[in-house]
């Protein structure tokens, strides 16, 4: 019964959590397209700038066109990703909607020109627009990516890519961004360089998004040799609550049989079992690289310790 009361109030504090997470990292993905992208003209490969496209050649608000293409979108993410990402992308979907109109309410209550807020003696300054918009966005995608979250649109489009193709999540951003970057052919008049700029800012959004991504999701595969090995694998798994894989190995310089233990850690595990390791002071070899991205097993050894075969070696 307590353990049943501990688990409803992680997954309360968790949901509180991750909403506000949310909430703000759509409010800061507004600032960046009502104050950067709309007042550039660029078209930067996303949804948004799907939207500034069909508002250039109807004049449809962007709020009112952000809205209807995410609710269509949103179709997909419930039935080809899963539910826990369609009702977060759900709600950050229709979350950027009430956050751009704020901005268009305060910018008509305050007289503020978007266009006008950057001004610089030579005229516009288009690289910053670029560089502001993809490293504010970029950010904002891949904190909700790391928390099976989207901003809607073409993240979904990018998700699905990555789940079924297993194409790095930045790859997947940049190659449906660049199919939305040709709609700028559409707006008459439009500037060539614009729209090369808005490749260009595609192409840069993908791969910050990468960086970024894999930044907060950064494991760490750690290999110890120890002949306390036995120690060391009884912290990880019932203190750490983590899985590990016990090899055995022959040292090439002693000739000696010997065990060696690997586990993938969070960057906070690692440090734990470092200070562990030294305030018993262990005698152990110990190697530490970075894992990107983990599949399988790993959170599951994490959510259901105590249902999970520590000893079998994780499907990773």
């Amino acid at each position: 019964m307590a353990s049943e009361k501990t688990n409803n109030s992680a997954k309360t504090k968790k949901f509180i959590k991750e909403f506000l997470i949310m909430t703000f990292t759509m409010g800061i993905a507004a600032i960046a397209v009502h104050y950067f992208m709309q007042p550039s003209g660029l078209i930067v490969g996303s949804i948004s700038g799907l939207s500034i496209v069909i508002y250039r050649l109807t004049g449809i608000p962007v709020s009112a066109l952000t809205f209807s293409i995410n609710l269509l979108l949103l179709v997909l993410a419930w039935i080809l990703i899963g539910k826990e990402f369609g009702i977060k992308t759900i709600y950050t979907a229709l979350i950027l909607s009430p956050w751009l109109r704020l901005f268009e309410w305060l910018d008509k209550s305050f007289q503020i020109d978007p266009a006008s807020l950057f001004n610089f003696p030579g005229g516009t300054d288009y690289w910053f627009y670029l560089l502001s918009f993809v490293l504010i966005l970029s950010a904002t995608q891949a904190i909700l990516f790391n928390i099976n979250a989207s901003t809607g649109g073409l993240d979904i489009l990018a998700k699905i890519v990555n789940k079924y193709l297993h194409i790095d999540i930045g790859t997947s951003v940049t190659i449906a961004g660049a199919a939305i970057c040709c709609s700028a052919f559409f707006i008459p008049g439009n500037s060539l360089y614009l729209i090369i700029l808005g490749f260009i800012g595609t192409w840069i959004n993908g791969l910050v998004v990468d960086h970024f991504t894999a930044g907060l999701n950064a494991k760490k595969r750690v290999c110890i040799i120890s002949d306390d090995y036995q120690r060391i694998r009884d912290y990880i798994v019932n203190t750490l609550k983590r899985g590990c894989t016990l090899y055995p190995v022959k040292g090439g310089y002693s000739q000696e049989d010997k065990v060696e233990l690997q586990a993938i850690l969070t960057n906070e595990e690692f440090a734990k079992l470092m200070e562990m390791i030294k305030d018993n002071d262990i005698h152990s070899f110990v190697t530490a690289g970075r894992v990107s991205e983990v599949y399988g097993l790993w959170f599951r050894h994490r959510r259901k310790s105590n249902e999970v075969d520590y000893n079998r070696p994780l499907n990773i």
